[in-house]
């Protein structure tokens, strides 16, 4: 009897399920192997400086992706961390001062839980609301800004609605405010243009899975203005100049590297490609009734479509649709039964939101995979409305 392959599935959810790019894997390979980079880049014999050498061109080839003097990256373990350390860094060490941090509702649980854990220490922390669209306009930040003002923590895109931030007007307000400005960049990066010094960014945050490199490590960019104000998080070896102890792990750090070349150099023309299939698939899904666009299709990232589907339960839309690698809401909140705090946060109500799916394009998705994917969906969307009651 032959064996009959299941289809290949198709990866809408490329926020969370993105494969590391082989050109990347290649450059990891090449570390791991019995002549490659093994060494301990702190050590100073041959095969630690020959390690050393390698992290050091990776932090040219990520700090260029974001228009930062490589001196000024540190090395973490993801977004995650980065976020972490920029949020409990910046408070702890300028309580001092107050220690009051501005955020924003929609942001990811790696700043938000953040900003909890500084609430349970005693900071006040003023949480944003944006409009429905997801935009926080820079008056409400400056609106939001007191003399103890420490931190403010803006995502330039949102992982669940693509919308896009305009980072530097609330940059030039914090920093003329005086107050450390912290960027999650996580979405953007390789996406979208990023220049920290321009659009006068204190911290951001990165990490290499977005951009088809290794998970595990990630980079947060710290100005020189900020790092005598950042307390670290964990202690050791003093690695990444005090800031994030650690033995460097070579071959993530020259993944990340590799894959932040390729974004810097086919960025541009790849979210122009997305874009053109984002319409494709909307245009195609909106053959159903009835439903909502989440999502701006102008001043939001080409890659992110987040869509309501009024009347259908997102779970079991989900579990009709086994060829499609999408999800209700971010991957970091999808073993939660709650509706997505972000849609909530925009103003849907509880319904609407648990009904929505977020698509997320990435460099392997192709027009024959929309197609596909928009056929699965308006099928199984038709099957759970005629039983729904």
């Amino acid at each position: 009897m032959n064996r009959i392959d299941p289809p290949r599935p198709i990866y809408l959810d490329y926020a969370a399920t993105t494969p590391v790019e082989p050109r990347v894997a290649a450059c990891m390979l090449a570390c791991l192997q019995f002549d490659g980079m093994f060494g301990n880049p702190s050590s100073t014999h041959a095969f630690g400086r020959a390690a050393r050498a390698a992290i050091e061109q990776a932090r040219a080839q990520v700090a260029a992706l974001i228009g930062a003097p490589p001196a000024d990256l540190v090395f973490t373990s993801g977004a995650t961390e980065s976020d972490n350390l920029a949020v409990l860094g910046v408070a702890r060490g300028e309580q001092r001062r107050g220690g009051h941090v501005v955020s924003v509702r929609t942001e990811h649980k790696a700043v938000l839980d953040a900003c909890k854990q500084l609430q349970r220490e005693g900071h006040e922390v003023t949480y944003l609301t944006p409009d429905r669209s997801g935009m926080v306009g820079s008056e409400q930040v400056r609106e939001a800004l007191r003399a103890q003002t420490v931190l403010v923590s803006v995502m330039h895109v949102n992982n669940e609605i693509g919308v896009i931030q305009d980072i530097a007007a609330i940059g030039a307000l914090c920093r003329a405010h005086g107050a450390a400005f912290h960027v999650d960049a996580a979405q953007s990066a390789g996406r979208l243009p990023i220049d920290v010094q321009a659009m006068q960014v204190d911290l951001l945050s990165l990490t290499a899975h977005k951009l088809y490199g290794p998970k595990g490590i990630g980079a947060l960019y710290v100005h020189p203005r900020c790092r005598a104000r950042l307390l670290p998080l964990q202690f050791g070896g003093g690695q990444e100049r005090g800031l994030r102890s650690g033995t460097l792990p070579a071959q993530q750090i020259v993944g990340f590297g590799a894959a932040c070349q390729i974004a810097l150099e086919e960025g541009a023309a790849e979210a122009d490609r997305q874009r053109v299939l984002r319409e494709q698939l909307w245009s195609a899904l909106s053959v159903l009734p009835d439903i909502r666009r989440n999502s701006e299709a102008t001043g939001s990232i080409s890659s992110i479509l987040n869509v309501a589907f009024p009347g259908v339960e997102g779970e079991s839309l989900l579990f009709g649709l086994p060829e499609l690698a999408l999800t209700t809401g971010s991957a970091c909140n999808s073993e939660s039964d709650e509706p997505s705090y972000v849609l909530r946060a925009l103003g849907l109500d509880a319904a609407t939101a648990q009904s929505s799916l977020r698509f997320s394009l990435g460099r392997y998705t192709s027009a024959a995979d929309i197609e596909r994917a928009a056929a699965a969906v308006c099928r199984e969307v038709r099957r759970l409305r005629a039983i729904s009651p």
